[in-house]
């Protein structure tokens, strides 16, 4: 979605000017501002975590993101702005909202003498980084938004969907999937839906020949398990019922998952099996392998979760 365009100047010919001049940002900051909007992101952002102690400022604002530079990052790179808009337009609309402010705060560094390099989100829930979605990404260099320009940014995001949705807080599935193997989908999924298949297709091309070590060697998390049940099962639809599933039954405590037992590969398999409302359990045999153990565990699962249903239960 095209944010609108809201930008306050000082006079009416000067307004005419930035007007007509400004196609890429609707409520970029100017130095012409001399007037807040009410709700407005605030001009100035220090970060105060980790190695993070710089001082960044705002450069462009919508009613879905806002987006800070630090003093390193070159401000006539504008792709941020409307790729990061729709990426998080399009996961409220799949997730749902994630806390009552609707914005998801962009924080973006060039990276200078190796440092502040990656990325790293926070959530509404974090104190941290004063209770606002956000993410903190760094690279050398911001000017295509194409490969990992493109690609760090989503995938942070796709860790605050992980751990946040639904309005509970915590990722249980993140000791079977580490950092990376629900991104890769979560990614893709992004991309097709922001206008960008051809990285949606960069993505999926790659994941063709992208193998890891876990749950068992050679195993293809994208090609064999995730993109399978997404494009059978209904795409975004899917992930996020999966989510909604694991904080509806996995036990709480003020919204707070807190089952200290670790989550086994039998409930992975089982609460994916609901989201899908069918059961997996031959797609999980080709993507992880099938054992004795892994069919106890998925009948335990089952026992343990019993509001978790699907046909060919």
């Amino acid at each position: 979605m095209k944010p609108s365009k809201q930008i306050i100047a000082t006079s009416a010919v000067l307004l005419t000017l930035i007007t007509a001049s400004c196609s890429v940002s609707k409520k970029a900051a100017t130095a012409s501002t001399t007037k807040e909007e009410v709700g407005a992101p605030p001009r100035t952002w220090q970060e105060h975590w980790f190695e993070h102690d710089m001082l960044t400022n705002r450069v462009f604002y919508d009613d879905h993101v806002a987006v800070y530079y630090d003093k390193n990052m070159d401000t006539t790179v504008a792709w941020p702005f409307k790729a990061m808009s729709d990426t998080w337009a399009y996961v409220k609309k799949v997730y749902g909202e994630m806390g009552k402010d609707g914005r998801l705060y962009v924080i973006l560094h060039r990276v200078v003498s190796d440092k502040l390099g990656g990325g790293h989100p926070a959530s509404y829930l974090n104190e941290s980084h004063d209770y606002r979605n956000m993410i903190d990404c760094g690279l050398g260099n911001w000017d295509k938004p194409t490969g990992e320009q493109i690609g760090m940014p989503i995938h942070e995001i796709g860790h605050i969907v992980t751990g946040n949705t639904h309005g509970v807080s915590g990722s249980p599935s993140d000791v079977l999937w580490g950092d990376s193997k629900f991104m890769e989908i979560f990614n893709y999924d992004v991309l097709m839906n922001i206008g960008r298949k051809d990285e949606a297709e960069r993505v999926y091309t790659q994941m063709q020949t992208q193998y890891d070590d876990f749950p068992k060697a050679r195993t293809q998390w994208f090609k064999n398990w995730f993109y399978p049940i997404y494009s059978k099962y209904g795409k975004g639809a899917l992930l996020n019922k999966y989510f909604l599933l694991v904080g509806q039954n996995f036990p709480k405590v003020n919204n707070v998952i807190t089952r200290r037992k670790k989550m086994d590969m039998g409930e992975f398999v089982h609460f994916w099996s609901g989201a899908a409302g069918l059961n997996l359990k031959e797609q999980a045999t080709l993507a992880f392998g099938w054992d004795e153990d892994m069919e106890r565990k998925f009948k335990a699962a089952q026992q343990s979760f019993p509001n978790v249903k699907y046909k060919n239960q």
